[in-house]
């Protein structure tokens, strides 16, 4: 099966502020670098850097052993902008504190933006079952690194 290219997944992305969408992004290789959980916890910490930012408001969000689910409200950033100053920052992060592998993350990301319609407790709750589903946990509460704000 050929490979999307990045560039091409940036063909008709528009950025909506007050838009909520779901974010999905790759470590390099699917390599599972967020069993660390120092690792992980650095990432997260520059999620939370973006809302101070307010580039965007998280909504629930799910940082699995390869990849990372984010479903957030768009503020005061375009959708390239957010995801370049995060990937960049928590790559920079996770080198300082040792890491080796380069690069972090895959080029590119997905994104879907949520219709009004569309029920946003729903896809939060299929965010943060992901550890449940990949069979890391048995209870979504024993997974150490998620989040949603209706808890």
């Amino acid at each position: 099966m050929p490979r999307a290219n990045s560039q091409l997944l940036r063909r008709g992305r528009f950025s909506e502020p007050g838009r909520l969408y779901l974010l999905t992004t790759v470590t390099h290789g699917r390599e599972p670098l967020f069993h660390n959980f120092a690792h992980a916890r650095r990432v997260i910490q520059h999620m939370y850097q973006s809302d101070k930012e307010q580039s965007c408001r998280s909504l629930a969000w799910v940082l699995m052993p390869d990849h990372l689910h984010w479903l957030i409200q768009l503020e005061n950033a375009t959708l390239g902008t957010l995801m370049r100053r995060f990937k960049s920052r928590s790559s920079r992060a996770l080198h300082q504190a040792g890491l080796e592998h380069d690069p972090v993350w895959q080029p590119g990301y997905q994104d879907r933006a949520l219709r009004r319609e569309e029920s946003i407790v729903h896809v939060a709750r299929y965010i943060v079952a992901n550890p449940l589903r990949a069979g890391l946990v048995r209870r979504v509460g024993d997974y150490p690194h998620w989040d949603a704000v209706w808890l």
